[in-house]
């Protein structure tokens, strides 16, 4: 069986900036209270050559940091394999590619002898059954998640990125085997912005979640330090540590 993480590691605050020096700044103000940060495409391509969003990944590894590269790969198999594989030897703790079968395999074969996770994104939060009808799919959000979860899980995938409404379902399905990343979290009260399906921290935790993703109710709080304690104490009560 896995061992879970400690509360303060199972939140990752996601830097969606699109400024690397604004991110490193926040990152600075959070200090030990924060050890695990998400990088996603908007500023893993913000900045110029010397300075730009990957350059303050291997930054933050180096700092002894924990990173979630979410890039969410999907290309055909060759480009998948050599991405994920010059990836892999950067220090990353988690990757995302979507939950196709021949991507999952393509970057399952980009990570030997790495320790990087993948994630495999099964669909995102910030859709919802209409969406996926309107993008001609013929399953329900809850269903396709079922499907590709059941992939991934075939695949030998670490884990998978759903909302804290797959989350007890999947659980159940993969057991302690997989890693549940939840993204959309919200405290009580909080904006939920473009998000349509989003949880509280606390309710994502009891649901079987290993590590909640939370942006800008920390990233734009008036104090991110007093928010992220606040979110990682919720989870300690809720994980009943």
């Amino acid at each position: 069986m896995r061992e879970k993480p400690k509360p303060s590691d199972r939140l990752i605050v996601a830097l969606d900036f699109s400024d690397p020096a604004k991110a490193e700044a926040l990152v600075a103000r959070l200090g030990a209270t924060v050890s695990f940060y998400k990088i996603g495409l908007e500023l893993a391509f913000a900045g110029d050559a010397g300075n730009n969003g990957l350059a303050l990944a291997d930054r933050l590894v180096a700092q002894g940091k924990k990173v979630f590269l979410d890039l969410k790969l999907h290309d055909i198999p060759n480009t998948v394999t050599r991405a994920t594989a010059a990836l892999a030897r950067r220090g990353y703790e988690f990757l995302t590619i979507h939950a196709y079968p021949q991507t999952m395999a393509a970057a399952k074969e980009g990570i030997v002898g790495s320790a990087l996770k993948l994630l495999a994104v099964t669909v995102m939060t910030s859709y919802d059954d209409a969406d996926l009808a309107a993008a001609g799919y013929g399953f329900s959000v809850k269903d396709l998640v079922a499907r590709r979860a059941g992939q991934a899980w075939g695949a030998g995938i670490a884990g998978l990125v759903l909302s804290a409404a797959e989350v007890s379902a999947m659980r159940l399905m993969v057991g302690d085997e997989m890693i549940l990343v939840t993204p959309g979290i919200r405290p009580k009260d909080a904006d939920v912005g473009d998000q349509k399906r989003v949880a509280t921290p606390a309710t994502a935790i009891a649901a079987g979640a290993d590590y909640l993703v939370v942006g800008r109710p920390i990233t734009e709080a008036e104090d991110p330090c007093a928010s992220a304690e606040a979110i990682q104490a919720e989870i300690a009560a809720a994980a009943n540590i």
